[in-house]
């Protein structure tokens, strides 16, 4: 049997991760890797390295799964990967997403699908959204960083 690795994530940096370390610590985690990040952040290093080291058998540990996704989707989307590497994902607070049991997995398989319905849905709101904006006249994309002065001026340069 693996070891037990823990994960603790706060959003802003006048958070502390003190709770969720010693909670992390009680429930035998042998090492937990830290981050002070947004969970909407796909940039993570700490969880990228906490699934890097992963070994078979190993356990991830969370206080709650709101510490490792922000979305059903991305929950899922992580879950996949430490399953993949022949490893665990285990919860504190929400015992239903143990995927060592036969119920944790099939909360997982339900997850994914929950997932793929969010990623359409978020696509089709999205879509439609920006058709909506451009239906209102309104620009798509980055603001223009020139002046209209400064484009007039380069328009005039390239035509000499």
């Amino acid at each position: 049997m693996g070891q037990k690795i823990g994960y603790a994530r706060v959003s802003t940096v006048g958070q502390t991760l003190d709770i969720q370390i010693k909670t992390l610590k009680e429930f035998g985690c042998v090492k937990i890797y830290r981050e002070k990040a947004s969970g909407a952040d796909a940039e993570r290093s700490q969880l990228k390295k906490l699934i890097a080291s992963l070994g078979e058998g190993d356990i991830v540990v969370v206080t709650r799964i709101d510490r490792l996704a922000r979305s059903t989707f991305d929950l899922f989307s992580i879950v996949k990967e430490i399953t993949n590497k022949k490893a665990q994902f285990h919860s504190i607070a929400e015992p239903w997403t143990d995927t060592s049991t036969s119920t944790g997995r099939l909360m997982l398989a339900i997850l994914g699908g929950l997932a793929d319905v969010e990623r359409d849905l978020i696509r089709t709101r999205t879509s439609e959204g920006r058709v909506r904006a451009i239906q209102q006249g309104k620009q798509m994309g980055r603001p223009s960083r020139l002046t209209t002065a400064q484009k007039r001026e380069i328009r005039v340069k390239r035509q000499n």
